[in-house]
């Protein structure tokens, strides 16, 4: 399930795009950098395990990201609460989540996330719902097209 209020930015990127990926799991947090690094972009992907985390990277100073991807069930604050935080920063925020509870969804767009995908359970599908995220959202640079492995429609 997909839903999204708007494009990804016109932001021009200076060297990679950042990435801010924030999920609790490690497992699965590597499996979405690994799909994420794979692509033919240049990519800096940073891994918070909590809202809490990733709101102190920045507060101490890291680089806003270019893009975020958030799972919603986080310890200490959620990913709605991050979405919020966020939101004000112009920066797109991608919900990607295990949730399937349509208060979930209509929440995490109603505080500012660009996006709401479900995870899906089976790998391929995992991996073609994130390089969509990024083809959709992430900012490039003029004329560099979105990845050539990840051109099918999301």
């Amino acid at each position: 399930m997909k839903e999204g209020n708007g494009r990804r930015p016109d932001a021009q990127p200076r060297g990679p795009i950042e990435i801010l990926l924030i999920e609790d799991h490690d497992a699965e947090a590597l499996l979405i950098k690994e799909i994420l690094e794979e692509l033919p972009l240049p990519l800096h992907v940073r891994i918070a395990r909590d809202g809490m985390e990733a709101l102190l990277m920045i507060a101490n100073g890291a680089r806003l990201p270019g893009l975020i991807i958030v799972d919603l069930n986080l310890p200490y604050i959620s990913g709605h609460g991050v979405i919020e935080q966020f939101h004000p920063k112009d920066v797109p925020v991608i919900a990607f989540t295990s949730s399937q509870k349509e208060s979930d969804r209509k929440l995490a767009l109603e505080l500012g996330a660009r996006d709401y995908v479900q995870k899906p359970m089976d790998l391929a599908s995992y991996t073609e719902a994130v390089r969509g995220i990024v083809r959709r959202w992430a900012p490039r640079a003029p004329g560099q097209d979105a990845p050539s492995q990840a051109r099918q429609a999301s």
